[in-house]
């Protein structure tokens, strides 16, 4: 029933809202007939296949989005992708990340940061009869339980195959799930990344604006073993060769173009009810965007700019930055939006649906209420817990915590650990502490760390943890001299700060955490029965949502496929591929955006001063009209970024933009101001992809940096 109901309103969408939907690739054969009539040139059936061309040259980089682009391993993405890579093997006398990076041989290409991935995707496969086998009566923490030991078992059966990792993923709320297979490439290095004033130019300002210029675009290259196996790091490791790679237009696309992207979106809220939509925007996105602003305020103020503790936090200012300006749009849009008015008549004309049938009224008519209560009371300690999510911007009390827990939690059989803390995990996790020392600075922290408490002891006792604020010594409110000597206490003489302590950790019992006299290990070891606490009451409530959320999509499909409207799954960081057309937007009254923007404006933007500061090389290009192979007469100039009509959101970042032949045409890095509340209320005037366009790529590659190297190992068609 359920399979055949979903199935069904995929295909009645069509004709609702082209644009509009993140497929999952094995959808991809029953809309091949409008793929085409949009301008898909190759066979629909191979999108759905995820060993063959093109889909097994798309990968994941756990994050964002990349391809591979040549027969030896190259992986282009975003700049901003391959900003913390970069943000790691810069310092103050060697600063890449500003300078830009470019390996004219293997031997120097440089070791991505810790714990960074190249994960191709071979399998998914459904396994929602799997993980709700046995859990028909279950309820709150046992449902949970269930559907946890459930997945676990399922990836610990895929994972038997070396080099491998699974994952499986939850669909409209839980009403399917599939295990996913993925090639685990643990050998990433950095291969070429353009200076920062072309990978990052218009920085924050231009961020989600359009007109943009920028050269958001970054090169790895993936390695094995000589076997062809995935491997940790070794000069004996060579380039990972793949089944498939995706060759490089320099003709690129012109406006009204097909084109499509296939990629990994993070996460969209398209069927969230009206009263998560108005927590959502009247609460969360006003309170979080005013925090981030603050920690921003508090890591500048706190470390010189190009000293070396701003650069290792360049990378953590990029998405605090880029996540502040998201939600300023969010509140801005909802604000002159009808949105909840329209989320709440939809739920009307949905309850009116439902209880015009006696067999739907009984199957659906109490879930909405349901659903709306359990949300509720999630949101009942969200103040608390919004101020102590930040609080990770410390860094070194979450270290602590994670290992504490990990001593625990390695006294149970693998299999009966939490997820985060088994075998499989460890490498992760091993990873994550090297790379602290690039990215922490202990009076940073501690700035952070006061503000944040401070805010957290000015909430009402019923908010406060006994044992945090016993350790801080708040429990009656904040001294400051006194809190700021316990944070000097804390951060200055814990032994964390050293790599080598901090990975030695990783093999302490309980009773070794115990004994220690390391403030900060302390401090773990006094929250972990508070943390242990809130944890099994998030699972009691997860347990009692997961049971009722697939029930409520469920209703939502089958009265969305009465009305003949678009059905796909919220993105969930599972593979998507998404369609449309090279296309321009109308951003307010009398104003048309076009399509694409040029060299030319680069030079009208730039001032000399960052982030309007293009290399004075390529200024002179530009001034001398040295358009190359990369002319396009109808723009007379090479054009630098183009809109699309192509749904996207975070995580698509580094994506594919291909045309119809599935060659690489651009690079999927942002959207436009006016789009980005397309994750909540999908609007096909104003919802526009930024892409970077591959003949700016190539011209930046040949004539500013001369990769020809990189070049001449691509293929490049014209």
């Amino acid at each position: 029933m359920k399979k055949w109901l979903i199935a069904t309103a995929v295909t009645a969408c069509f004709a609702a809202q082209a644009d509009e939907g993140m497929w999952q690739p094995h959808q991809l054969p029953a809309m091949a007939d409008v793929l085409k009539a949009k301008g898909l040139e190759i066979d629909a059936t191979s999108i759905s296949k995820l060993t063959e061309f093109p889909m097994n040259a798309v990968i994941s980089l756990g994050g964002c989005t990349a391809s591979f682009v040549s027969p030896k391993g190259l992986v282009v993405t975003n700049h901003h992708c391959a900003y913390g890579s970069a943000q790691y093997n810069s310092t103050p006398e060697n600063n890449i990340l500003r300078d830009g990076f470019l390996a004219k041989s293997f031997a120097q290409e440089l070791p991505a940061a810790p714990g960074s991935r190249v994960y191709v995707t071979e399998s998914v496969t459904s396994v929602t009869d799997k993980v709700n086998q046995g859990t028909a009566k279950l309820t709150g923490d046992d449902f949970y339980k269930a559907i946890e030991a459930a997945e676990k078992k399922l990836v610990a059966d895929c994972e038997q195959d070396d080099g491998y990792r699974c994952q499986v993923y939850s669909f409209h709320g839980g009403l399917e799930y599939y295990l996913v297979k993925q090639l685990e490439i643990r050998d990433v290095r950095l291969v070429y990344n353009p200076a920062e004033s072309i990978g990052k130019y218009g920085g924050d300002i231009d961020n989600w604006m359009w007109p943009r210029h920028t050269g958001d675009f970054s090169f790895y290259r993936a390695y094995v073993n000589k076997a062809g196996k995935p491997a940790d790091f070794s000069k004996d490791n060579v380039p990972y060769e793949p089944k498939s790679f995706l060759k490089v237009s320099a003709k690129g696309v012109s406006d009204g173009d097909f084109v499509m992207v296939a990629g990994y979106p993070g996460s969209t809220n398209r069927y969230r009810t009206s009263e998560e939509v108005a927590n959502q925007f009247e609460y969360y996105y006003p309170a979080a965007k005013e925090l981030r602003e603050k920690v921003i305020a508090l890591i500048e103020q706190s470390s010189a700019e190009g000293s070396d503790a701003r650069i290792k936090y360049e990378s953590t200012l990029a998405g605090l930055n880029n996540y502040a300006k998201n939600f300023t749009s969010m509140i801005e849009f909802y604000g002159k939006s009808t949105m909840l008015a329209d989320r709440r008549a939809t739920e009307a004309e949905l309850n009116k649906w439902i209880n015009a049938d006696k067999s739907r009224k009984q199957q659906y008519g109490k879930v909405l209420a349901e659903l709306d209560r359990l949300v509720k009371k999630s949101d009942e300690h969200q103040a608390r817990d919004l101020i102590l999510g930040y609080f990770y911007y410390t860094t070194m009390p979450s270290v602590a915590e994670r290992l504490y827990r990990l001593a625990n939690e390695k006294q149970k059989p693998d299999m009966e650990r939490e997820p985060g803390y088994q075998e499989r995990d460890l490498n992760r996790l091993k990873n994550m502490l090297e790379s602290i020392d690039r990215r922490y600075d202990a009076t940073v922290a501690k700035a952070i760390g006061f503000e944040l408490l401070s805010r957290y002891a000015e909430l009402p006792a019923s908010e406060h943890f006994a044992a945090l604020d016993k350790f801080w010594g708040i429990e009656n409110g904040v001294d400051a001299a006194k809190l700021q000597q316990k944070l000097d206490a804390v951060f200055g003489d814990t032994q964390l700060g050293d790599k080598a302590t901090r990975l030695a950790w990783l093999d302490k019992s309980v009773a070794d955490f115990k004994a220690s006299k390391d403030p900060m290990i302390q401090y773990a070891v006094a929250m972990y029965d508070t943390n242990e606490k809130e944890r099994n009451t998030r699972k009691q409530l997860s347990g009692d949502l997961m049971k009722v959320r697939p029930q409520y999509m469920e209703a939502i499909i089958a009265y969305n496929r009465a009305q003949g409207k678009p059905v796909y799954a919220d993105a969930n960081s599972s593979l998507r591929v998404t369609y449309g057309n090279v296309k321009g937007y109308t951003p307010k009254d009398g104003l048309y955006a076009v399509p694409f923007t040029t060299l030319e404006g680069i030079t009208q933007k730039d001032t000399g001063v960052d982030p309007f500061n293009a290399p004075k090389a390529e200024l002179q290009l530009i001034k001398d009209k040295q358009y190359g192979d990369f002319y396009v007469k109808s723009l007379d100039s090479v054009p630098v970024n183009f809109l699309s009509t192509l749904d996207t959101t975070g995580g698509n970042s580094g994506s594919p933009t291909m045309n119809g032949r599935a060659e690489l045409v651009g690079l999927l890095f942002d959207g436009v101001y006016e789009s980005i509340i397309g994750d909540w209320n999908y609007d096909d005037d104003s919802n526009r992809s930024i892409q970077l366009d591959s003949r700016y790529m190539l011209w930046v590659m040949k004539y500013v940096d001369h990769a020809d190297n990189l070049l001449d190992e691509m293929v490049i068609v014209k």
